[in-house]
């Protein structure tokens, strides 16, 4: 057969999403999934990072899970959701490109790494927004090829998905950015500026989005000043920093598949299609996703970006690659198909490998003469295992659940990981001038002044825990330990015992004061 045919779509659907929750089953908590559970305790109209959609979506997960909190359960709602963003892409391409694309779209979306094993997995807001983006770009689709004299429900349902999109992350304000850059280059896009539809869209997104606004209109903007300092900065260009940020962004979603992505957007603008359909919905795409590529990085070269900020647009590009994929599975389909194979397959084993040595150490080795692949201290995979064995220290030296104590860290991702580690009977802070996220607005200052602190720090951090000893009477050492995987010691810890509090410890204040 010399095409993937739409039905593939199903198959491709079922076997990714068994293979996610098995992934979601055996893999460890991430540093954010474990900080955003803890927005399911703390339910709100907004957060200090991001728009509800994540809680909601985990929240999901957790129902339909039984109402047991487990990692798994958080995950469901976003394996589940990834699915729905799977389908999404084949029916874009389905619809522009004709059904021998939607099998090869549905394929591109889940090989790439950050989009197939991550997005499609993690407790993030990614999961969320890939889900909305994709329902709004496939809603304008249907505004932009309506009869403008109906314009009242296409435009209706670009809004509602727009908004959707933007209770998941910031990140959709691209959308409309994006679409606006289309409109420079596409007549047919901008003679709909003429008409009533997108600025009903646009309004109808900013209704759905307004609890948002009205949480930090009371919270002193917080969320909107925190992001937006991430993006700002001394217009200092680093052209190091620019390429890293690059390179990073290929290993996210596999060389290949990064490669076969700047292809089609090579293709789409030296070479136009001659057909005016095809040509206006291969820049609607294009322009969608290089708007928020190339924003963040024009930041990367001042701030310092994540990898994964600037690929949701790239997901845009995944039912014009899955259209060129069509065609050369039409012209060449043995070698399209081994070539295919090797995309589909390559991740899967990727994940396997990755996963194997999060839970064993095994690219460290083990034994008195083990030969170390990755030395314990460059190893991201320490992250998501050992806090289980910080909770157990705590719990056999009779630090957990006392009167009148809590836990603490100088970091937002550690508390979050041994908040979720130690269960919600011993209240954890984060002790982080200036930088506590959401810690800082989940309990008042003054609630813990006469208390008693728990210390936990992680890796030889020479400030800790001199830097809090002016809120509390005296600071006791208590144990060091190490977290252990695979018989490798992988992660220092030590423990101290601050007695007493004296004072509110401000979150907003500036480092060192």
């Amino acid at each position: 057969m010399a095409r993937m045919p739409a039905r593939g779509v199903l198959g491709i659907v079922v076997v990714t999403t068994m293979l996610r929750l098995i992934l979601a089953a055996m893999l460890g908590s991430g540093n954010d999934e474990a900080y955003y559970a803890l927005y399911l305790d703390h339910l709100d109209w907004s957060y200090f990072d991001h728009p509800p959609m994540v809680a909601l979506v985990a929240l999901f997960g957790e129902t339909i899970g039984g109402g047991q909190r487990s990692l798994f359960t958080l995950r469901l709602g976003f394996v589940l959701l990834f699915a729905g963003s799977t389908l999404l892409i084949a029916r874009l391409a389905s619809r522009v490109y004709g059904e021998s694309a939607a099998a090869p779209a549905a394929l591109a979306l889940n090989a790439s790494w950050f989009f197939g094993a991550a997005v499609g997995t993690f407790v993030l807001p990614d999961g969320p927004l890939l889900f909305f983006w994709l329902l709004t770009i496939d809603r304008l689709i249907t505004a932009l090829d309506t009869d403008p004299r109906r314009w009242l429900v296409p435009w209706l349902g670009v809004g509602l998905a727009w908004g959707g999109a933007m209770l998941c992350k910031y990140h959709a304000v691209f959308l409309p950015v994006g679409f606006l850059a289309v409109c420079l280059v596409e007549p047919t896009a901008r003679r709909v500026l003429k008409t009533p539809g997108p600025y009903l869209a646009t309004a109808v997104g900013l209704l759905l989005f307004s609890p948002v606004i009205v949480w930090n209109a009371r919270n002193e903007w917080a969320s909107f000043v925190f992001q937006g300092a991430r993006a700002s900065g001394p217009l200092t260009i680093d052209p190091a920093a620019l390429f890293g940020a690059m390179v990073a962004q290929v290993f996210y979603l596999l060389p290949w598949m990064a490669a076969a992505l700047m292809l089609v957007a090579a293709r789409i603008i030296r070479h136009p299609s001659p057909d005016p359909d095809r040509r206006r919905w291969d820049r609607l795409f294009l322009g969608l996703a290089l708007v928020p590529f190339f924003f963040f990085m024009a930041v990367s070269a001042i701030r310092p970006v994540l990898p994964h900020w600037g690929l949701i647009g790239v997901s845009a590009l995944m039912p014009p690659l899955g259209a060129a994929w069509a065609d050369r599975l039409a012209q060449q389909p043995r070698i399209m198909r081994r070539r295919l194979a090797f995309i589909a397959l390559a991740p899967i084993i990727l994940t396997t490998l990755a996963l194997a040595h999060v839970n064993t150490g095994w690219l460290q080795g083990g034994g008195s003469e083990r030969i170390t692949l990755l030395p314990p201290e460059a190893d991201p995979s320490r992250d998501l295992f050992g806090w289980d064995q910080i909770a157990d220290e705590l719990r056999r030296r009779g630090l957990l659940n006392r009167p009148d104590t809590f836990v603490f860290t100088g970091h937002w991702h550690v508390s979050g990981q041994l908040a979720h580690a130690i269960g919600p009977n011993t209240p954890v802070l984060c002790y982080h001038e200036g930088d506590a996220r959401g810690f800082s607005g989940w309990s008042r200052p003054d609630d813990w002044v006469g208390q008693d602190g728990i210390l936990v720090a992680i890796d030889d951090r020479s400030t800790e825990p001199q830097c809090f000893d002016r809120w509390f009477e005296r600071i006791e050492p208590i144990a060091s330990f190490d977290i252990v995987r695979g018989g490798v010691p992988i992660r220092p810890v030590r423990l101290f015992r601050c007695v007493r509090q004296t004072r509110p410890f401000r979150f907003d204040a500036p480092p060192g004061r």
